[in-house]
């Protein structure tokens, strides 16, 4: 009888160390990633890293396969993360820097450009970074290009083969845009500017594998259109003229051969596919090329880097996948899959699909942020077939994460509404809900991959919910086109309909909170003032919150958004501040305090130039005026998203307490 006791106080014991069991903490789900990306070099025998292991910034390093695997540490800055490196040959790559922890640089569009042998030798300043002073190790003349530089493309290289240019653009500082491409030499810091006359009004283009530009993007009053060059010709033909919203199709990607991938939208859902381009018709063939039923297309071509031959097509569907056109390339896919089950296996190749090819995986899953793989077709002495890289993020245990999962549900209206949910595995029942209602809100909100914050709060026993209500893309152009004008209406009603849905399922139950940044704020906002009885708090950062300073702009509120864009687009997509004020007013939640009961969390980044810290004083002094005093934060250096680790994870603390107090213990 003792011993019975006994272990059953040894079981209770052990149920609620498990119940009591702390949660990973928030940095765990907050902070950068180990290692951000890899990039094979382009004979496959070096791999550069951009990475925060051991480091304060995002650092760049190369392992070199010839030298046995060693590491060399090649480029870091105290003000700023490495970020999108590439390689310009094999001894030689390109990159920027970004200063996430700048609120006012962030998002500027000017991280500048830096060249470095990968053995770190002969580093130089190519083009200056906006607001930062210039490196000062004697690398840097007068050739150093201003700010307003960005890089179009790295041309590929035959195997073995040597490069020292790349093909820049340098863009208007003023509302236009407009763009002149130049080449850059990354050794020399000499340009030379490329041999056709530019169209008038170019504000982007696409160039082939080989760094030819095919296609010129316009934009000149309301109106914008593409022109193609054809292989060898100087002459400009125009594919397509519009309105800067009704585009007849979409320009994805050209090839070195001269041909044009297009994607039209298709169906009463105009969901996009993608088709080849017929130029005797002058438009795209009848038969898709690719087609991703229930997604538009969304992706690019994976051409072979010696021939410039198409081999496949990255592309996003649920989760990121490929499809290969080369069969070899379908094989070893096959292979990767059967080595890897269960997880997204990406594929990028040097000499792909031939006997001494060279490839790197990244495999992961909703529950795990990945790991890279590199495989050897032909490993020299000493080496093995496959290499484990390294872990995106060592800290995370995919068995303590979240599953996520896609559902399509009918809105009130019957327009079928895709919805994200992620809950604990081991959670039985219906859990205390929080609806994360995503930024944009003319972005697609989720992918099948595993994503910090919606990790963060579903380890705090939450089950999250994610709609991606009208007005979403990625879903088709009606859903897109669902969403004009209906901010704080039909969209809100989305938000509403996910929500009750997943309580009527049994995965949610009557405690709910809504939370969300940028527009999801603004949805946080305004689903506090038409639902009240559904959500027993609120948490909006980074919010919309007066429609009329969004839609019409001020003179006493400085904010990053276009003259164009304020003329052109918002009017139709959000509402016209003369002709739609009312409806405005009606939905703007500065305006509609009053009728919020629920508690709040507003937070806002003092350097936010996308919504300036004015729309959260106007709510703060809305709310409080109503009785109502809001949590209130605001971070100082920041801008639209916080850059700032310790901010990130101050924020998510902030936002687990204020939770926990108004959902109840989970």
């Amino acid at each position: 009888m003792a011993r019975l006791m006994q272990r059953t106080a040894l079981a209770l014991w052990a149920i609620a160390s498990t119940v009591l069991a702390a949660p990973p903490p928030a940095e765990l789900f907050y902070k950068d990633a180990e290692l951000v990306d890899v990039v094979l070099s382009p004979s496959g025998r070096k791999l550069a890293f951009t990475t925060s292991k051991g480091v304060d910034r995002v650092a760049l390093v190369v392992m070199d396969l010839d030298q046995g695997g060693k590491i060399s540490a090649v480029a870091r800055f105290s003000d700023g993360d490495i970020h999108n490196a590439r390689w310009v040959d094999d001894e030689r790559l390109v990159y920027g820097v970004v200063d996430t922890f700048d609120g006012s640089a962030r998002y500027s569009g000017a991280p500048g450009l830096f060249a470095v042998n990968a053995d770190g030798s002969k580093f130089r300043q190519l083009v200056r970074r906006q607001w930062k002073p210039v490196v000062s190790d004697g690398s840097s003349d007068d050739r150093l290009l201003e700010w307003n530089h960005r890089v179009i493309t790295v041309p590929r290289l035959v195997t073995g083969g040597k490069n020292d240019e790349v093909l820049v653009a340098e863009f208007s500082t003023g509302d236009d845009g407009t763009e002149t491409p130049k080449w850059l030499n990354t050794r020399t810091g000499l340009t030379r500017y490329v041999d056709f006359v530019e169209p008038v009004g170019t504000v982007g283009w696409l160039a082939d594998s080989r760094g030819e530009l095919r296609v010129a993007f316009t934009r000149q009053q309301g109106r914008r259109a593409a022109l193609w060059r054809a292989p060898g010709s100087k002459t400009w033909t125009k594919l397509f003229e519009s309105d800067l919203l009704s585009v007849p199709f979409s320009v994805e990607a050209v090839d070195d051969a001269g041909g044009l991938y297009v994607s039209e939208t298709t169906g009463t859902a105009g969901q996009a596919t993608l088709k080849r381009y017929d130029f005797e018709r002058h438009q795209p063939l009848e038969k898709a090329l690719v087609a991703t039923p229930g997604f538009d297309f969304e992706g690019h071509l994976i051409t072979d880097e010696t021939s410039g031959r198409v081999l496949g097509v990255r592309l996003l569907v649920d989760a990121m996948t490929t499809a290969w056109f080369d069969p070899a390339m379908k094989e070893f896919q096959g292979r990767v899959d059967r080595l890897f089950p269960g997880q997204a296996n990406l594929v990028t190749c040097r000499r792909c699909g031939t006997p001494d090819m060279v490839a790197l995986v990244r495999s992961f899953s909703d529950r795990d942020p990945g790991r890279f793989y590199l495989y050897q077709a032909k490993p020299k002495a000493g080496e093995k077939s496959w290499l484990n890289v390294g872990a995106v993020r060592e800290g995370v245990k995919p068995d303590d994460m979240a599953i996520v999962e896609l559902q399509r549900i009918p809105a009130r209206d019957g327009l079928e509404l895709p919805v994200w949910v992620t809950r604990s595995p081991k959670a039985t029942g219906a859990l205390p809900a929080v609806v994360l209602v995503h930024g944009g809100p003319w972005v697609r909100g989720s992918t099948w991959q595993w994503d910090g914050e919606a990790q963060f709060l579903a380890s705090r026993g939450y089950v999250v919910i994610e709609p991606e209500m009208r007005g979403s893309t990625g879903y088709g152009d009606a859903h897109f086109r669902a969403g004009f004008k209906q901010w704080g209406q039909a969209m809100q009603d989305d938000v509403a309909d996910a929500l009750r849905w997943a309580q009527k399922q049994g995965i949610a139950s009557d405690k709910a909170c809504i939370a969300g940044a940028s527009y999801g704020g603004y949805s946080t906002l305004m689903g506090l003032v038409k639902d009240p009885g559904l959500y027993r708090c609120g948490v909006a950062w980074l919010a919309v919150t007066d429609l009329d300073l969004y839609a019409a702009g001020s003179w006493w509120v400085s904010d990053d958004i276009s003259s164009t864009g304020r003329r052109y687009t918002i009017p139709e997509t959000v509402g016209d501040p003369v002709k739609d004020a009312a409806m405005l007013a009606a939905n703007s939640p500065v305006l509609q305090a009053a009728r919020i009961k629920a508690p709040v969390l507003l937070a806002f980044a003092e350097n936010d130039r996308r919504v300036p810290l004015a729309h959260g004083e106007r709510m703060r002094k809305a709310l409080r005026a109503a009785g109502n005093e809001p949590v209130w934060a605001t971070y100082a250096g920041e801008g639209h998203g916080f850059g700032n680790i310790k901010n990130r994870v101050d924020f998510a603390q902030r936002m687990e307490a204020f939770l926990a107090k108004h959902l109840g213990p989970n």
